[in-house]
């Protein structure tokens, strides 16, 4: 069985893949917890939530089948197991049941604000050693940065 090599140094390989790692774990989260609040969603703007939350799903999904591709490429093996999840994830959880359309806002809002600020550092810390995952990063974190806005005018 052959390894996959990566283009970059053993230290830069370690920071960059820590930072796709935490942004797959992030991403992932954020779909489950998008789709847990898409099925369980009421209220007044129920239909519009329920039909942006899954806009938010989809790009989580999308994005985080990047991050774990860019993994791979650069040489490490990413973890979206759920026990991986479960055991490493920093984002705040929604409660069970259903779920009044401005809890959901404020809840989507929090999430995604720490969320953008665990990108944003990840950004950062991938400057020096690997500008092309920085890349990704900076265009996952725009595009979160837009979903984020979107809820917040909502509040």
């Amino acid at each position: 069985m052959s390894a996959i090599t990566s283009p970059l140094n053993p230290e830069a390989q370690k920071v960059v893949a820590a930072a796709l790692q935490g942004a797959l774990v992030d991403l992932l989260d954020l779909s489950l917890l998008g789709k847990q609040a898409h099925w369980n969603v009421i209220g007044h703007n129920f239909r519009s939530l329920h039909l942006q939350l899954d806009e938010i799903v989809a790009a989580a999904r999308e994005h985080a089948d990047t991050v774990a591709e860019r993994a791979v490429a650069i040489g490490a093996n990413p973890d979206g197991r759920s026990s991986t999840l479960a055991k490493t994830t920093e984002v705040h959880q929604l409660e069970a049941g259903y779920i009044n359309d401005g809890k959901v806002v404020a809840a989507l809002t929090d999430i995604l604000e720490s969320i953008v600020r665990r990108m944003r550092e990840r950004i950062e810390a991938t400057d020096e050693p690997d500008p092309v995952t920085q890349d990704i990063l900076i265009a996952i974190t725009q595009d979160l940065e837009k979903h984020h806005w979107m809820l917040q005018a909502q509040r």
